[in-house]
């Protein structure tokens, strides 16, 4: 099309920054809830469970923040 690339990628970084924005609301719902429910009501194996995938999650992000860090307009 006839975009102006500056214009399309003003456009992408602001969609990257919306979709950041909808990944942390989700996690902290996952915190709140599925977290805190194992932590309360779960065996020791399931508590576990959930905080060492709640790691993983914090490591992944943590990578793809880093990997975009410097990179917006």
């Amino acid at each position: 099309e006839d975009a102006y690339c500056v214009d399309t990628l003003m456009q992408v970084s602001a969609a990257r920054g919306a979709l950041g924005r909808v990944g942390e609301i989700v996690l902290q719902e996952h915190l709140k809830s599925c977290v805190r429910h194992a932590q309360q009501n779960g065996d020791e194996a399931e508590r576990v469970a959930k905080l060492d995938e709640v790691m993983v999650i914090f490591r992944k992000y943590s990578r793809y923040r880093q990997s975009w860090r410097g990179k917006r307009l």
